[in-house]
């Protein structure tokens, strides 16, 4: 090779060198998630789904590097917030991350400060997409799980409700939907809200045995509330055809810790228990979680797996675009999402929001959870009326 046609080849290489398509590069996203704290059952599950995803990407780009790096929350907004002050100052790309929308909305509003994408699964108030921030996203909202509930409701035939709530913003949020929600379709409803720092369940349980007098009772909270309210019926023993609640019910966890609480209650879900995937993709996750965890995954795996690849696309996107380190890059790309995922054909709406979103209604039957709603996906029918007693 003459000096000529090794100029030619340097130059060539030194292109290639330079360009991004060609480079190795790190991918580093922050997340906090509560792996303790009240609701470690929920924000470990998605956890789990968060790190798989990386896991995913690396073995899709091996000529690359993602990474998530995750701090404990505790269940405590303050120390979300200083998880994302923490991870900023480290440099990552943006945030996949966040259970409850009291602790998303300071986080988030931390992150969008310093133009940060934070993406999440984990939180329902309506206040969370009206902040006019452009780096908020989420794949979750109240009315995708009142559509659950009205649903499963009257397929099921129910004529009245009563409504145990928590006063924080999302179980609030979801009640409020419900008691506008169900009349409509002639379905009684009675509300009690309850504190959040509240234990003993047994005078609301009361209640509603000897007040309401329900077909069915509803459970708007998180997993120690649902716990003890389960511990109350069990012992009071009211007169109902079925009991349901959202988030965090219908979980392997639940299942395995409870499994005489949990017996023919209802929860949202998205996937049964042992979990079935028809797609590629959908296996492909399922192998990797049980190769990693020596488990099977359930819907919180799955929502923190969804949200963290639809990032990391993001982030891909950008990166080959060049935009990755201009303002609203990583944004830009992620509002370009459109595609069938895990929990559904995901686009996101001008606030970030995932409006057309829609849960199933699983119920924990035998010692699985099986789909029973809508009539589409159900793996097995309603157990109704049936209680745990």
């Amino acid at each position: 090779m003459n000096r000529f046609h090794r100029s030619i080849v340097s130059s060539v290489l030194a292109t290639l060198i330079a360009s991004p398509s060609a480079q190795a590069a790190e991918f580093v996203i922050g997340s906090h998630d509560s792996l303790t704290g009240s609701t470690a059952r929920v924000g470990s599950g998605m956890n789990e789904g968060i790190q798989l995803a990386a896991e995913y990407f690396n073995r899709k780009y091996p000529e690359h590097k993602f990474k998530v790096v995750t701090i404990d929350d505790e269940a405590q907004p303050a120390k979300a917030v200083a998880a994302i002050e923490k991870l900023t100052s480290e440099g990552v790309l943006a945030f996949s991350a966040g259970y409850g929308t009291n602790i998303i909305a300071p986080a988030s509003e931390t992150a969008g400060r310093t133009g940060l994408v934070y993406i999440t699964s984990g939180g329902v108030g309506e206040g969370l997409t009206h902040r006019g921030l452009k780096t908020f996203f989420r794949i979750t909202n109240a009315p995708g799980y009142a559509r659950a509930f009205v649903g499963t409701l009257t397929q099921a035939g129910v004529k009245s409700v009563s409504i145990l709530y928590s006063t924080k913003e999302s179980p609030s949020t979801l009640a409020n939907d419900l008691n506008t929600a169900l009349p409509a379709t002639g379905i009684k409803v009675t509300l009690h809200p309850y504190d959040p720092s509240t234990q003993d369940f047994k005078p609301l349980v009361n209640k509603v045995k000897l007040q309401d007098r329900p077909d069915a009772m509803l459970m708007l909270g998180y997993e120690n509330d649902y716990i003890a309210i389960l511990r109350a019926a069990r012992l009071l023993k009211p007169e109902l055809k079925a009991i349901m609640a959202p988030w965090g019910i219908a979980t392997t966890d639940m299942r395995k810790e409870f499994p005489d609480l949990v017996a023919n209650v209802y929860g949202t879900t998205f996937t049964p228990d042992p979990p079935m995937y028809r797609t590629a993709e959908g296996q492909e996750f399922a192998s990797l979680y049980r190769d990693r965890y020596k488990k099977e995954p359930d819907y919180l795996v799955q929502f923190g797996f969804v949200q963290t690849e639809l990032l990391f696309e993001a982030i891909m996107r950008s990166y080959k675009a060049g935009t990755l380190k201009q303002k609203n890059g990583i944004a830009d790309e992620l509002r370009k999402t459109d595609r069938e995922t895990l929990v559904g054909h995901v686009r996101f709406d001008a606030t970030g929001d995932f409006d057309q979103f829609a849960y199933r209604m699983g119920q924990h039957q035998n010692g699985k959870i099986a789909i029973v709603w809508p009539k589409e996906y159900a793996t097995a029918n309603m157990n109704y009326p049936a209680v745990p007693w």
